[in-house]
């Protein structure tokens, strides 16, 4: 069988395309691995539209709802399903795109959205993983709130990093940002507004050693390079921004992928520089990267892909 669609991640951006495609009625098959997304880990989201608080779990079980809901004669869901490989072949003229899985099943499709997201670079740091979700945080704007009043940490040096700052000086009593090296990444006027802050101090030339904490976040302990010194400062909360890892290396050889990993695509329609595939969400190089973007941007995409479709 050759399906219209191949939609690839169950996080917001493929759930919400294969919402759409199976109300548009076109012969889809889903692939997901897992459900959610990132936001599976998180205790609260905030600002998922429509719901004032909802933890990350009960997220990723509406979102499989929701899509479940819709299967049928037109939308097919392979669950626990991860990508290997996509290839493109050509017949009757037509290009079609195959999809390969770990396990060896393969799947062809007219079209593709590739949604499969990323995940956060980890801090490596003593007692990290441990105190993750327990006030070490890898989303300033799900879990920022929280900690209202309270001095926090932010660890990274580029613009995620600063924006964060910025988020955080909003109702924190204190923000310190901890950059390794001697030099931001962010950009100047972004650096220069964030720090016009009273409230906010700027660590450089340090190494994050320690995270400090029984069951939740007290503090942490860092190096200081110029002096060789390790320094404790308490805080309650740390937001790490060092960056993220997009899951497209099973797509590298069929789409033009940013010196990071990021599918480049035209932003006003999700389409890659590959005809007949369409990307969006947080595996893309687009400016932002949170729940509802994502779910927004696919959206845009399964727009763009039914019209491609009865239109080519």
């Amino acid at each position: 069988m050759i399906y219209d669609l191949i939609i690839l991640g169950g996080g917001p951006a493929g759930t919400a395309a294969a919402v759409y495609a199976a109300r548009k009625r076109l012969k889809t098959l889903f692939i997901t691995a897992e459900w959610g997304g990132q936001s599976t880990v998180s205790e609260e989201i905030f600002n998922w539209i429509g719901t004032v608080s909802i933890s990350g779990d009960q997220l990723a079980k509406n979102l499989k709802s929701h899509v479940m809901a819709n299967v049928g004669d037109t939308l097919e869901v392979k669950e626990g399903y991860k990508v290997g490989d996509i290839s493109k072949s050509t017949a009757d003229g037509k290009d079609i795109f195959k999809i390969k899985t770990d396990d060896g099943m393969e799947f062809s499709a007219k079209t593709v959205l590739i949604s499969t997201g990323s995940t956060r670079r980890p801090i490596d740091a003593k007692n990290a993983d441990k105190l993750e979700h327990k006030g070490l945080t890898y989303c300033a704007s799900c879990d920022g709130p929280l900690f209202s009043g309270m001095d926090v940490a932010v660890i990274g040096g580029g613009n995620a990093a600063f924006e964060t700052a910025a988020q955080l000086l909003a109702y924190c009593n204190s923000v310190t940002l901890f950059v390794r090296g001697e030099h931001f990444r962010a950009d100047e006027i972004t650096v220069e507004k964030v720090m016009r802050n009273p409230k906010m101090r700027v660590v450089m030339n340090s190494e994050i050693l320690e995270i400090k904490g029984e069951n939740f976040v007290s503090g942490l302990v860092y190096h200081d390079k110029v002096t060789g010194s390790e320094i404790e400062l308490n805080v309650a909360g740390i937001f790490v921004e060092i960056g993220q890892i997009p899951n497209t290396a099973f797509a590298k050889n069929v789409v033009t992928l940013d010196e990071i990993g990021r599918i480049k695509i035209d932003p006003r329609t999700g389409k890659t520089e590959t005809p007949g595939i369409w990307a969006a969400g947080d595996c893309t190089d687009v400016l932002y990267h949170q729940n509802n973007i994502a779910a927004g941007d696919a959206v845009r995409a399964l727009e763009d892909i039914y019209l491609a479709i009865h239109t080519k």
